[in-house]
């Protein structure tokens, strides 16, 4: 079983799971009020989940542990225009904290950039993340790139979501891009 993570806020209800088990792809998202990261928990423990796509910073840049010299951007920011898990704070460490209990357990989890995929594989007439009568669209686009049908997005959360599963997807099939150092964190495209 294979998801993608579409990481938000805590308590906001943007946090949405993608899942594949093979056969079926689903959708799950956290509604306002809810702690995201015990819901993550408890449905990646309850799906038997083994590989996690996941849209946030898993890492820190290198000078924190000793390689480099820059405080602000690991190499595979740089490269890819992505903001500084610095700048991105309690979500980064938030994460990083999810992230090592869940390779505690066993479960290998990646850093996917949803947006540096859809700048490959999208298309620039269409309004992603800025006018969610394009989610049809997008979605169509996408659906070009699996062999099962892919669920309705209601918003552009749900839509990121299927864009890790989607880097998840391609690191099967051996078609995703890494970017960065391995000793720093690499982020999967």
């Amino acid at each position: 079983m294979i998801a993608g993570i579409d990481f938000g806020s805590k308590l906001a209800g943007t946090t949405v799971l993608a899942w594949f088990d093979g056969q079926q792809l689903q959708l799950e998202q956290t509604a306002k009020g809810q702690d995201a990261d015990a819901l993550l928990e408890q449905w990646v423990a309850e799906k038997s989940i083994q590989q996690i796509f996941m849209d946030a910073p898993l890492s820190l840049p290198g000078v924190y542990t000793g390689e480099g010299n820059d405080y602000f951007y690991r190499a595979g920011d740089r490269g890819l225009g992505a903001m500084s898990p610095l700048f991105l704070g309690g979500l980064t460490a938030r994460a990083m904290r999810l992230a090592a209990g869940w390779r505690k357990a066993g479960v290998e989890v990646y850093e996917a950039y949803p947006g540096a995929l859809w700048k490959e594989i999208g298309d620039k007439k269409l309004a992603y993340k800025k006018d969610t009568s394009h989610l049809t669209d997008c979605l169509a686009l996408l659906q070009k790139h699996w062999p099962v049908d892919l669920p309705a997005p209601t918003n552009w959360h749900q839509f990121d979501a299927l864009l890790a599963l989607s880097t998840g997807w391609r690191y099967q099939q051996s078609l995703a891009k890494a970017y960065g150092e391995a000793q720093e964190g690499r982020i999967y495209v």
